[in-house]
């Protein structure tokens, strides 16, 4: 096999060579033929016999414009074609000057398409033929006559049947190509996408816990000479946060273990089953927080439950951030027809601007909250509200739906 493949290497490197060798070789065999005698006492039959000059002239021609082939198929089958006609007529003895036109004929099926082929092969049969049985020496019937007929039938079906294999294993390599390229992007889009959930999910973590812990250790620094038992009330909420964290953390970044390494994480992703005590993080922190709930049982898909509770952690944890713990939220999580609707609003009565969750600061908890939701195909709607205050909507499918809506930019 190696062998063979470096062949094909040195051939598909110097064409015109193996042209060449082609042109030789046909031009030895219509030499050759050129002494054969068909109409001999006893049949066929050897003759020594010197061809006429004229039909060594269009043998050497014929042989000559195959060296081209590949260049100008077309060009090359004309002139092979020409001498061919000239033998047809003035031979007679014939000599099967016709072999070069049935290579050409071959090249041009063989490199161009199929209604090519046919109109190409089917002039080609005709004119060589009809010339033959009409003007040439020998009667319309004979069997020289039906060999043209016969050869260029045969070259113009080769050359196509040729091709067609060509074109089959072509179609094979670019599926497996194609099929390829496609397992490679499946691959990378998976990565990101598992990438960006990660992300997410340390975002909503790492922003809802140190912010608490950041506002509680204020309040114990502020506290502890005059107030030592809430400064110590407050260090054990910053213990209670980081151990939170720490917990939530560790799960998350278990998923990036290997299939076989031990202790895989077991703990489930959080839901609104939690949000009581998601809230009471923020109540501890000194946040007003006002919960209604009216979704009567409804057993929400796992992406979907974990959705809405990132969505509350993380709206709550933004107007801590920009509102302060004066805010007033009101959380809302409502079954509407085939939806929740979870919903968070702030009036903004604290000392910074809760509109700046969404313009300011270069953050990624409106974007997060965004990817969440496109993910569970739902749609969001964030902005400040009139009179003060920011508020954050989202509508949450309970069962998937069909296609993808997009939420509001």
């Amino acid at each position: 096999m190696n062998t063979l493949a470096r062949a094909r290497c040195t051939i598909g490197a110097h064409p015109l060579a193996l042209d060449a060798a082609i042109a030789a070789t046909v031009l030895i065999g219509m030499v050759a033929g050129s002494f054969v005698d068909p109409h001999g006492p006893e049949g066929v039959s050897w003759a020594l016999r010197t061809p006429d000059a004229l039909s060594l002239v269009l043998m050497v021609v014929g042989a000559a414009a195959l060296v081209f082939r590949r260049r100008a198929p077309l060009v090359v089958l004309a002139v092979t074609g020409g001498v061919s006609v000239v033998e047809g007529v003035t031979g007679d003895p014939r000599a099967p000057v016709v072999m070069s036109a049935v290579v050409a004929l071959y090249t041009v099926a063989a490199s161009t398409d199929r209604p090519t082929t046919w109109r190409v092969g089917l002039l080609t049969m005709t004119v060589l033929t009809g010339a033959a049985m009409l003007a040439g020496p020998l009667p319309w019937y004979a069997q020289e006559n039906l060999a043209v007929f016969a050869w260029t039938g045969i070259g113009a079906s080769a050359g196509d049947a040729v091709r067609s294999r060509r074109a089959f294993v072509q179609a094979i390599r670019d599926r497996a190509e194609k099929a390829e390229r496609t397992r490679e992007e499946e691959a990378r889009r998976r990565v990101a996408e598992e990438r960006l959930r990660i992300a997410r999910d340390l975002h909503d973590v790492v922003a809802h816990h140190i912010a608490l812990v950041n506002v509680q250790a204020g309040v114990a620094a502020h506290v502890m000479d005059k107030r030592p038992d809430q400064a110590k009330e407050a260090l054990a909420h910053v213990r209670e946060a980081s151990r939170s964290a720490l917990g939530e953390l560790r799960a998350t970044v278990g998923l990036l273990r290997q299939s076989d390494d031990p202790e895989a994480p077991t703990e489930p992703a959080p839901g609104l089953d939690r949000l009581d005590e998601l809230v009471a993080t923020f109540h501890h922190a000194g946040m007003h927080v006002e919960v209604a709930r009216a979704y009567q049982d409804t057993a929400l898909p796992t992406a979907v439950d974990l959705a809405a509770y990132r969505i509350i952690q993380e709206a709550l944890t933004n107007v801590h951030k920009h509102a302060g713990t004066r805010a007033k939220v009101e959380v809302s999580v409502v079954r509407v027809g085939p939806d929740i609707e979870v919903t968070v609003l702030d009036d903004g009565a604290g000392e910074g601007d809760a509109a700046g969750a969404g313009s300011g600061g270069g953050g990624h908890g409106l974007l997060g909250m965004r990817e969440r939701v496109t993910a569970v195909r739902g749609t969001l709607t964030t902005g400040p509200r009139y009179g003060g205050g920011f508020r954050v909507h989202a509508i949450l499918p309970v069962r998937n739906r069909t296609k993808a809506v997009e939420g509001p930019v």
